[in-house]
């Protein structure tokens, strides 16, 4: 079922087409941002273009997670901990960017100065360098990735108690980051960002470049993973999903191909949260919380899971609904979202994408009657 829906949904022209169309009209907007005056009929605000780069980030997630839930069955409530990761590495750089900047003007950052820190720890060798910053965001969330797979599905721990142990390992790193003896910042994390490679960051010429930067990264994270599900690696991982005994008696070794789409699923999220950065302007420890990774659940859950672009469709949805709920509802948006969980798994078990694709069908029927 979730090959027709990936064939009808993703690689069908008239999709392709959309999905091509869309990326012109998201590039399109930041142009808009800057070549337009404020009050111009054209112009879309700096708010947007922010909004809708957060939005980006959170799709590639979602997507990230999808390859490992989707199609692999492996349930992840701990994807917030490589997110923030991510965010995490690339802010080691941001904050080294400041340079005097600060309120304390320090070479370190305000919050080693105020915590009487007299130099860098050692793991922030290097991090000034932007280059190596980047290369900390693929290698740190997965090497943790890559080090919890391994002892996870050597074990053979799957289902329910997998789901359990990757929420204790994200809130685990939760506690870790709050402390403020760990360099990190502790519960205020990292903010008030100056520069990226020399230009401000608040300039909307930067903001520009970052959210198409963005864009092309959730462009080429989504037809990479169509490359991987749709190989002959995609049709063992789907073979994980459906059942894992059959496909070791038939002389496959699961180990090896969960742990690569686990750890690819963890880089791609890491870069999602070094997107995410220095768009919204602070990372903290709170974007490791359990709440967040299950957030990201939801997201796959409504779009669609198993069909690469409803977990796209899922983050944009919810997403979008968060922002106006919390404005205009601002205490009652967890209860929301439990709301719309509980009414997709009870009416919509193949979330937006399943619906679209039960009226095409319905459509033709009606048609060929």
């Amino acid at each position: 079922m979730s090959t027709l829906v990936i064939k009808e949904s993703l690689f069908s022209r008239p999709a392709m087409i959309g999905i091509i169309l869309c990326g012109i009209v998201l590039a399109a907007l930041p142009i808009m941002n800057l070549l337009f005056p404020y009050g111009h009929a054209l112009h879309i605000s700096s708010y947007t273009i922010g909004l809708i780069g957060k939005f980006m980030c959170y799709a590639m997630a979602a997507l990230a997670l999808d390859l490992v839930w989707g199609y692999t069955g492996i349930l992840s409530l701990g994807h917030g901990v490589f997110f923030a990761l991510g965010g995490y590495m690339h802010g080691m750089y941001l904050m080294r960017a400041i340079g005097k900047d600060g309120v304390y003007q320090s070479h370190l950052p305000d919050f080693m100065v105020f915590l009487n820190w007299s130099e860098y720890p050692w793991y922030w060798w290097m991090t000034e360098h932007f280059w190596f910053a980047m290369l900390l965001v693929v290698l740190v969330p997965g090497a943790l990735a890559f080090l919890f797979g391994y002892f996870a599905f050597r074990s053979r721990i799957k289902g329910v108690y997998f789901s359990i142990i990757t929420q204790a390992m994200t809130f685990a790193f939760m506690l870790l980051f709050f402390r403020n003896d760990t360099g990190f910042g502790g519960n205020n994390g990292f903010t008030d960002f100056k520069r990226i490679l020399g230009f401000s960051i608040t300039a909307p010429e930067t903001k520009a470049v970052l959210y198409l930067v963005t864009l092309a990264a959730l462009l080429g994270a989504l037809f990479l993973c169509r490359a991987i599900v749709t190989s002959k690696l995609g049709r063992v991982l789907q073979g994980v999903r459906d059942s894992e005994s059959r496909l070791m008696f038939i002389g496959y070794n699961p180990l090896w191909f969960k742990l690569f789409v686990w750890t690819l699923s963890a880089v791609l999220c890491g870069i999602a949260g070094a997107l995410y950065v220095p768009q919204v302007g602070i990372i903290n420890p709170s974007e490791m919380s359990p709440a967040n990774s299950i957030e990201m659940v939801i997201w796959t859950a409504v779009g669609g899971r198993g069909s690469l672009i409803g977990p796209i469709i899922g983050a944009f949805s919810v997403n979008g609904l968060k922002s106006w709920f919390t404005a205009a509802f601002p205490d009652l948006w967890l209860y929301a979202l439990g709301l719309i969980f509980i009414l997709v798994t009870l009416f919509m078990p193949q979330g937006i994408l399943g619906v679209v694709q039960k009226l095409k069908k319905r459509s033709k029927e009606g048609d060929a009657a």
